[in-house]
């Protein structure tokens, strides 16, 4: 079944991570567009999940709102089953959950502050879609139509590597890279009613970008070498992806097990581009 590309009335999106600046904006363009939200909360930010449960109220969306812990299954299978009881169905699971620690804010890994950081990392950035894919697909499938976005980062293929070293660590790029097993995967089981894509993203306001604290550590020279390796010269904002978003899950209807990179040209950067040579043949 495709979907209609009008407004989304009678379809339900879970969005996780919608107390941060990316998953809130992903949340707002689906509320905007009259889907009601399925809306995970942890309890780590109580100032931003009080905040997008006041923004939300105030803009008449159609929310839940639930205390999860999403690396545990039983929090998340319950999860599922509320919003099931509430709308009757899941359409559209947007997989925007992920733990990383950046290196210029926590340092090695070996660290006794960083003793869990690593299971931390996989547990919130694997695990955790894994553990929502498993709850919401067969009620999504029975819907007849819908969509997966998994969200993941460009350190996937960039590694602790170039001006990146500071802010991607191995183990959040090793998290990131198995995200793609998931989408080629997922796309396979869930068709052919349910499309599974997933949007790389590389510098973003509010997530390894301005507004973290990472992002506020760094150097000028640090934060110039970032942006001079992007080729459009900038980060991205949360309104930017959550569009992309928005079009993989609603209106991509012959898209799935793509992986979308949206990181203004870092993963092309680094290089300059030389004037085209005169050669040396004969031009008479």
């Amino acid at each position: 079944m495709i979907q209609n590309h009008g407004t989304l009335t009678h379809a339900v999106a879970l969005v996780a991570g919608a107390a941060r600046p990316v998953g809130r904006a992903i949340a707002d363009h689906f509320g905007r567009n009259a889907a009601a939200l399925v809306l995970p909360v942890h309890s780590d930010w109580p100032e931003s999940n009080a905040d997008m449960h006041d923004r939300f109220t105030e803009a008449g969306y159609d929310f839940l709102s639930c205390p999860c812990d999403l690396t545990k299954k039983d929090d998340v299978e319950n999860l599922v089953a509320a919003a099931v009881r509430t709308y009757g169905s899941i359409n559209y699971l947007i997989n925007n959950i992920e733990r990383g620690g950046m290196p210029i804010v926590h340092g090695p890994y070996d660290l006794p502050v960083n003793e869990t950081q690593w299971e931390l990392e996989f547990e919130t950035s694997v695990k955790a879609k894994w553990n929502l894919y498993r709850a919401c697909i067969d009620n999504m499938k029975a819907s007849g139509y819908g969509a997966v976005v998994n969200i993941s980062s460009i350190a996937a293929e960039v590694g602790r590597t170039g001006p990146a070293s500071v802010l991607f660590n191995d183990g959040y790029s090793a998290a990131n890279r198995a995200i793609s097993s998931f989408t080629q995967q997922w796309a396979r089981e869930a068709s052919p009613d349910i499309r599974v894509n997933e949007l790389m993203i590389g510098l973003c306001e509010g997530r390894h970008g301005e507004g973290t604290r990472g992002w506020g550590l760094m150097s000028d020279d640090q934060r110039g070498a970032l942006i001079d390796h992007t080729l459009l010269g900038r980060a991205t904002t949360p309104e930017e992806i959550a569009e992309t978003v928005y079009f993989l899950a609603v209106y991509a209807t012959y898209m799935t097990g793509s992986v979308i990179v949206c990181d203004g040209g870092y993963l092309l950067g680094g290089e300059d581009v030389e004037p085209f040579p005169r050669g040396n043949l004969d031009q008479s």
